[in-house]
């Protein structure tokens, strides 16, 4: 079911492409898909294709597009695509009220004390680098709100498998303890 939906929101995508913008798209995935190929794409969906058989493209995927589009000034087209992704990605209604609640507490301490070093914390979270590289987009000026978005990227990733220890791990692994300890100190007031 969800993959019909999927299956239509990249058609309405498609359709909503013009000659200039597959032009423009086709020349920025020059990397990952061969001239000869580039050449028998007459459609976004077509591309759509190519795409998801190199594993760029899937419902649980969409950042690779997303960044294509956006560079191609189709922001309307990338929010499409990323509202998609939201409503699939909610797996986190999985998670229990308390580890919930948390992860909430956690990511705002987080957010108050990183700073610019939020792509370190990303690395080690096991973010791709295209997730970081749409994550900074997001929020190019403001540091808080691209690290709670960071954080909002991992818990989706991590569905009901997010765990506040994990955080905690990966700050130490930076050598962010104070922060760590931050968190931990929040935890204890929780």
């Amino acid at each position: 079911m969800s993959g019909m939906r999927f299956n239509s929101v990249l058609l309405d995508i498609s359709g909503q492409l013009d000659a200039g913008n597959l032009d423009k798209l086709k020349f920025l995935t020059r990397d990952v898909i061969r001239k000869k190929e580039a050449e028998d794409v007459e459609t976004g969906h077509k591309l759509f294709e190519l795409l998801t058989e190199r594993g760029l493209l899937a419902e649980d995927h969409t950042d690779y597009l997303s960044t294509l589009l956006r560079k191609i000034h189709r922001d309307d087209l990338a929010d499409k695509l990323n509202s998609f992704h939201s409503a699939f990605g909610s797996v986190e209604s999985d998670l229990d009220a308390t580890e919930r609640a948390k992860l909430d507490a956690a990511s705002v301490v987080i957010a108050e004390n990183l700073g610019r070093n939020w792509r370190k914390l990303g690395r080690k979270l096991h973010l791709t680098e295209v997730k970081l590289e749409c994550v900074s987009k997001r929020h190019p000026t403001d540091l808080e709100e691209t690290t709670m978005e960071l954080l909002k990227e991992w818990r989706k990733s991590r569905g009901a498998e997010a765990r506040t220890e994990e955080l905690i791990q990966a700050l130490r692994l930076c050598h962010f303890n104070l922060t760590a300890d931050k968190v931990e100190g929040r935890l204890k007031d929780l």
